[in-house]
């Protein structure tokens, strides 16, 4: 559905993006990690056809998307820095939003009221940061997108409002099939939301993979043997990490599981576990494998 293709950009000879290239599949969520800087604000804006690339190009549904007014009328982007018309209460910009894009739903505005619960009457830049970012969400699931874009948007809210604000979009990628593309650089805020992820690193795109398949390949196992761990232990597998507690050995490895167990199960381990790493984890082992420190590019 969106196709980024060899995307470069440049502000003030600076180079922001360099050749970047990323899917994102109708119906999914997709998290694009990296620090402060990485060049992820560069990109969604020009996802969302704020910004002209230098190079490379953007395709939604194969159509481009800069000054396309048909593609931005079924999405939302919701930027960091946010910003509400001066002086405008809750209920004028939703009046505005009414005017702007078409699938305005007022039955899913009214039924989001008591979700978020704030008094329209009030004048928005005279709201708390968390209680702005409420109404942002108020008024873009309103109006029924197809494509929704995040910039860091769970910063200022409270973890019951985030709870609540995830679930929602949860809803409407299920049941109407929107996609979403939200940026982070914290990990841990989005791995229960994302099916897809990509780290930016420096406008470069570092990697890019399925969560389910990122889970289903790296394994933490733990080991412990009779004897002296076996020289030729790890020959046939690609070992990751590793370190030994007293008698134990833990070993963080990438690979089939089946394979790997039947490998290791061939030296006949008196302690053979295989246990479950967080997704912050397999980032670690990922990028450390590829030269990378990953609290420098996470954190």
């Amino acid at each position: 559905m969106i196709d980024i293709i060899n995307l470069t950009k440049h502000f003030d000879n600076q180079p922001i993006l360099n050749g970047v290239s990323l899917s994102v599949k109708k119906g999914s969520i997709y998290g694009l990690l990296g620090s402060n800087g990485a060049g992820k604000t560069t990109l969604l804006n020009i996802a969302a056809g704020v910004y002209r690339q230098d190079k490379g190009n953007v395709f939604i549904n194969e159509e481009t998307v800069f000054e396309n007014l048909d593609i931005k009328d079924k999405m939302v982007f919701i930027p960091d820095a946010l910003y509400f018309f001066p002086q405008y209460t809750i209920e004028q910009s939703a009046a505005f939003y009414r005017n702007v894009y078409s699938g305005w739903n007022e039955e899913r505005f009214e039924a989001l009221r008591e979700a978020f619960d704030i008094d329209t009457s009030k004048k928005v830049h005279k709201l708390s940061k968390g209680m702005q970012r409420q109404v942002s969400f108020w008024l873009s699931l309103s109006a029924m997108p197809d494509i929704l874009i995040l910039d860091e948007p769970f910063d200022g809210l409270d973890p019951v409002m985030r709870k609540k604000i995830k679930n929602l979009l949860v809803q409407d990628v299920a049941e109407r099939g929107m996609t979403i593309i939200i940026s982070s650089h914290n990990l841990r805020e989005v791995e229960d939301l994302c099916d897809h992820i990509g780290i930016l690193h420096k406008g470069s795109l570092l990697l890019e993979k399925d969560i389910d398949d990122l889970k289903s390949d790296v394994h933490k196992v733990q080991l412990a043997f009779k004897n002296k761990v076996p020289s030729t232990l790890f020959d046939h597998i690609q070992l990751l990490y590793k370190e030994e507690r007293g008698s134990v050995m833990l070993a963080i490895v990438r690979g089939d599981y089946e394979e790997i167990t039947s490998i290791f199960q061939q030296y006949d381990p008196v302690i053979y576990d295989i246990l479950p790493l967080t997704l912050e984890e397999i980032f670690i082992y990922e990028m450390g494998d590829r030269g990378y420190a990953i609290k420098n590019i996470l954190v």
